[in-house]
């Protein structure tokens, strides 16, 4: 008589990780992908950011004041878009319904797009080393806010790190002969953009929308005002120019988007060298793709303020190290 032959022991009970161990999967596996999803977003989002010296130009003959408009005009416009796909509209106008939240977003609209104009300005005007010279001492004036406003004490490295920041702007204020404004408003704009959103504590999406909105009267107004007049360029150049100047608006949203993926999924630590990306890809464009000068004591401020980044990192790693860098994530998504 037939029989059944019984599942064999070892096919029925093996776990699918040991039939096949190039799989693996729980827990473990999923915070390694996480992770790495969050790194491929950063890189994408700074890289981004270090690409912007090739976009504006191709913007001209719009001056930087338009392209402003045109940005803050079609960033709106996407961000809605993406509120509508993401189903933010509850915690949209959840947020919208705070005074005080209100109030420091509407400052900080007014503190980026000064950020953004001084930028484009400068890309435009031949200063991309400027730029990139800006967003490097950055983190620098970030620690200096911290001590100001927050009455944040710091370490030994990072005391010595402000002091070779402090040297590098007096360097580069003596091979310019002036001292690097534009560099400077560049970093204590973004410094206090970084600062003020990490007081409002809210979604990415949610706060750069509203931000984007409130802005956005007096860019349209702008905007219209040169088209009335005839000044303006979108619609009276070519069909390619109108819609780069629309893609401003993609261009400045989907970077930010990256970030806030990445600042929920790494670490700060990885952040932190991460966010040298964008000042790097700049300075090399400016050096060696636009051939603006580079004399002697302006490479001499530069490695000032190199040496004071690395001494920045090598204090973010160890303070991080072992005190848990869970929070460190959000802290950045708030920033941004």
């Amino acid at each position: 008589m037939w029989r059944a032959r019984p599942p064999h022991r070892h096919s029925a009970h093996r776990p699918p990780t040991a039939a096949y161990p190039h799989r693996v999967s729980g827990p473990l596996s999923d915070g390694v992908s996480r992770q790495r999803r969050g790194i491929l977003a950063g890189v994408a989002a700074y890289g981004l950011w270090g690409l912007f010296p090739l976009y504006w130009p191709l913007l001209e003959p719009a001056g930087a004041v338009e392209i402003l408009g045109h940005r803050v005009l079609w960033s709106l416009i996407f961000l809605l878009g993406v509120v509508t796909v993401r189903h933010c509209w509850p915690s949209l106008r959840a947020l919208s319904r705070q005074p005080r939240a209100v109030s420091l977003l509407t400052l900080a609209a007014i503190v980026i797009a000064v950020n953004w104009g001084i930028y484009i300005w400068g890309v435009n005007s031949g200063h991309v080393l400027d730029t990139s010279l800006g967003y490097f001492i950055n983190p620098l004036v970030t620690v200096l806010l911290g001590v100001v406003l927050l009455a944040e004490p710091l370490r030994r490295l990072q005391w010595m790190a402000v002091g070779f920041g402090t040297l590098a702007v007096l360097v580069l204020g003596v091979e310019y002969g002036r001292p690097p404004w534009i560099a400077l408003a560049l970093a204590f704009t973004f410094a206090t953009y970084g600062f003020l959103k990490k007081k409002v504590n809210a979604g990415a999406v949610e706060t750069q929308s509203i931000e984007t909105a409130v802005i956005v009267l007096p860019a349209a107004g702008y905007l219209v005002a040169l088209a009335a007049t005839g000044r303006g360029s979108f619609g009276t150049w070519s069909i390619g120019h109108s819609l780069l100047l629309m893609g401003a608006g993609v261009v400045t949203a989907v970077p930010l988007l990256c970030f806030g993926a990445a600042a929920t999924r790494v670490p700060l630590t990885t952040l932190g060298l991460l966010q040298y990306l964008t000042p790097s890809m700049q300075f090399l464009l400016g050096a060696f793709l636009r051939h603006e000068p580079l004399p002697a004591g302006r490479l001499a401020g530069f490695a000032l303020v190199w040496c004071a980044l690395g001494l920045l990192t090598v204090d973010l790693i160890r303070h991080t190290r072992g005190s848990g860098e869970g929070s460190g994530g959000r802290m950045w998504a708030e920033a941004a």
